[in-house]
């Protein structure tokens, strides 16, 4: 019989990516978390967790992780049919943990899923991770769901595709005529700075590439906030990969330009959820789909 508190300990390690975060979620002290975290690890006979900046769980530790996020969500439903029924997560309100790209999340996720959570009453609880990663986040048992760019499904979970949210390379009309008076190519790419918004980001790449059929090393500013981002672009430090819905009032004033109107990146975004049927995370799913249609290409 597994024991949910030592569960609970190793489910807030993940979560949380440390002891001492994971002590302050549970209202514990770190040497409590340790020392439950060890008692699984010693009951089940393998590792859990790989300690480091963050820890990160094995894989034993992910299926782990993962039950525990179930039970929890599953005894929340119980708790919203049956009045009777009481547990550790009596009169708690049901937290949706997502793994989501920031882009997203500045330009159409919550206008998509506002009105839902009001109405059911859902408490969000977004983890933020470029969409070409954020499917490791289900793989890692640390989310309920992710919009991700992987089609095909985490296993245990389902994929829907959402849509395609499109992407325009920009700029200053000043930064234009500094560094691509002369065109945009090769060498003009290589002198020009460009945003990105970390190590993750390949948006930026891959544009280049398109154009130039090779890789090119930019001078490139590290900006990891959505509107930062934007704001690097109409203040000329540099050209950058922006959504289009975005970015449309500023193409309309004049204060961005494209690099190449007309060659815009298009990137699929799908939503990947366990496959375990929970009542309000399925009618969640069936909602972003729906709404995302409202959003997304």
């Amino acid at each position: 019989m597994l024991d949910y508190a030592l569960l609970d300990a190793l489910a807030a390690v993940v979560r949380h990516g440390s002891f001492d975060r994971a002590a302050g979620a549970l209202n514990v002290t770190p040497s409590a978390v340790s020392q439950r975290v060890k008692l699984l690890e010693e009951r089940v006979g393998t590792v859990l967790v790989k300690r480091g900046q963050p820890c990160v769980a094995t894989a034993s530790g992910a299926l782990l992780c993962r039950h525990t996020e179930r039970v929890q969500l599953l005894e929340a439903e119980l708790g919203g049919s049956m009045p009777t029924f009481t547990s550790a997560l009596d009169g708690a309100r049901p937290t949706l943990r997502v793994a989501v790209n920031d882009d997203s999340v500045g330009t159409w996720f919550i206008d998509a899923v506002g009105a839902f959570c009001v109405e059911r009453g859902i408490l969000l609880d977004l983890v933020i991770d470029d969409q070409d990663h954020t499917a490791e986040r289900m793989r890692d048992g640390s989310v309920q769901g992710a919009v991700t760019t992987q089609a095909e499904p985490v296993q245990g979970c389902r994929s829907t595709r959402l849509g395609r949210m499109r992407y325009l390379a920009v700029c200053s009309p000043a930064f234009f005529e500094r560094y691509f008076a002369q065109g945009v190519a090769r060498e003009s790419l290589r002198g020009a700075p460009c945003v990105e918004f970390n190590p993750k980001d390949q948006l930026q790449k891959r544009f280049i590439r398109r154009i130039t059929r090779a890789p090119v090393d930019a001078p490139r500013h590290w900006v990891p906030h959505v509107a930062g981002f934007l704001r690097c672009c109409v203040n000329g430090l540099g050209w950058g990969m922006c959504p289009e819905r975005m970015i449309a009032p500023y193409l309309a004033r004049g204060e961005l330009i494209e690099l190449t109107p007309g060659r815009a990146l298009d990137i699929d975004l799908y939503w990947q959820s366990w496959r375990l049927s929970i009542g309000w995370l399925d009618d969640f799913g069936a909602m972003l789909r729906r709404r995302s249609a409202e959003f997304l290409d």
